[in-house]
């Protein structure tokens, strides 16, 4: 209606006059109608909340404010991807102790409009060291991949910048936010050797040396100031620039070890995703690259036939035990375009140390002493001849998480709620996950998002009024 209006309002001494009539100022041409018309009628614009009117999609991940991120930006008109991106970088933010610029993960991702309807993989687990180790390593880091991970995902149906999404996450570093419930028991349960490190101690640590509690200010200026160098340099200059050597040089203070060339040769990977036929559906599933050559959720799947109580039975006793060093995010937009992805430190909290002057917690390598890659668990569902979404799901949770993600993913297809499908998980996976009885592009009211009630997470769905 704006524009309109403004095409046909009268220029010259008319125009001024209506202009000052509704600005109930002097106005002194057509200009000040123009300038006036977008403030009367135009609403938020594409990269604003609100943008985006009636059905958004859903989103479902295990801290609530990366999963409010990821909301606002589908709010904004962005896709199921860019949710999923502005979602992660801010889990390195809020939840440093499984996720973080340091670590990685993976993440398959499901398009609509994608010619034959399949499923990509994007594979960016942190990175083992292929190489002799340096003098003075005392605590390898991995290869840090998850910037260019999520750079790469971003290319597989972003529409936002991805500057865009990055300033989310700087902001809440530079400013602070609250600790979360999530963090809150990750830092209490390795509170002794976390703070061993002075790095990882100036940042998670009380003035009288307790760790932060829930609701505590989390204060990151330094890793604000790498967040910034990536939005305005690019991500390329973590791995060959100048931040790049920043980088090397305190990883091998903090006796990470990292060089210059491993950060070069890190690239992430999209590959095609392995499938199932289930019924009509199609079942993709994370490749074994993943997670350390195991491709452990479709193992879980093939093995129980896709039938959730077979899924299960076999598996760890306890779950694995320990405590997860993952987390795991879904997002779904309004077009049917959908993400389910896992990220990891491959330890909690990583090496347990901070590359001083970059603010990242370094990630400890895969297959050096009792490191072991993270079980990276993520599962997702479509119809290829619909060409649109059925459901998705990604777990965390150690060796626990693989059985979890594929029992859930067998029941939201035999037709159960997204909420209940997730309380089958074995102990200690948690769940988080989408499904649209009806598909999507087709029936939105169908949808919803659920995240696990046993962990801290939050879920969003529905529509913007």
């Amino acid at each position: 209606m704006a524009p309109t209006l403004a095409r046909r309002w009268p220029c010259g001494p008319a125009g001024a006059a209506l202009a000052g009539l509704l600005a109930l100022a002097l106005a002194p041409g057509c200009s000040a109608v123009e300038s006036l018309v977008p403030r009367l009628g135009a609403g938020p614009q594409p990269g604003q909340p609100g943008y985006v009117r009636g059905f958004l999609g859903g989103v479902a991940a295990e801290e609530p404010r990366a999963a409010l991120v990821a909301r606002e930006v589908l709010s904004a008109g962005g896709s199921a991807t860019d949710a999923a991106v502005a979602a992660g970088l801010t889990l390195a933010v809020t939840l440093p102790s499984r996720a973080g610029l340091g670590g990685g993960g993976a993440c398959l991702v499901f398009e609509p409009g994608r010619r034959g309807g399949g499923v990509e993989a994007v594979v960016f687990p942190a990175g083992g060291r292929t190489a002799a180790l340096p003098p003075g390593t005392d605590r390898p880091a991995a290869v840090p991949m998850l910037a260019r991970g999520l750079f790469a995902l971003h290319t597989r149906g972003g529409r936002r910048p991805f500057e865009e999404l990055l300033a989310e996450a700087e902001r809440l570093a530079r400013l602070g936010t609250p600790v979360s419930r999530a963090l809150a028991r990750d830092l209490a349960a390795v509170q002794g050797p976390l703070f061993a490190d002075p790095g990882a101690r100036a940042v998670f640590a009380r003035p009288d040396g307790a760790p932060l509690a829930e609701g505590d200010r989390l204060v990151q200026p330094d890793l604000a100031a790498t967040l910034t160098t990536l939005r305005i340099s690019g991500v390329g200059d973590l791995y060959q620039g100048a931040l790049a050597r920043r980088l090397a040089e305190a990883s091998a203070r903090a006796g990470g070890g990292l060089t210059l060339p491993e950060l070069r040769e890190g690239v992430p990977q999209v590959l095609a995703a392995p499938q199932v036929r289930a019924g009509n559906d199609t079942v993709a599933f994370l490749p074994p690259e993943a997670d350390g050559g195991r491709g452990a959720v479709a193992q879980a799947w093939q093995r129980g036939g896709g039938d959730p109580a077979r899924i299960l039975v076999g598996g760890p006793a306890d779950g694995g035990g320990g405590l997860g060093a993952s987390t795991a995010l879904v997002t779904l937009d309004r077009d049917g375009g959908a993400v389910a992805c896992a990220f990891s430190m491959n330890n909690l909290f990583g090496t347990g140390r901070v590359a001083q002057g970059t603010g990242i917690l370094l990630a400890a390598a895969p297959n050096q002493g009792a490191v072991a890659p993270a079980p990276l668990a993520a599962t997702l569902a479509s119809n290829a001849s619909l060409r649109a979404f059925r459901a998705a799901v990604a777990a965390s949770g150690q060796q626990a998480a693989p059985l979890a993600a594929a029992a859930t993913m067998a029941r939201i297809l035999q037709g159960a709620a997204p909420a209940e499908a997730i309380t089958a998980a074995p102990e200690p996976a948690r769940v988080v996950a989408i499904g649209c009885a009806r598909y999507l592009p087709g029936r939105p009211e169908s949808c919803a998002a659920a995240s696990d009630p046993r962990g801290a997470g939050a879920a969003f769905g529905g529509a913007e009024r």
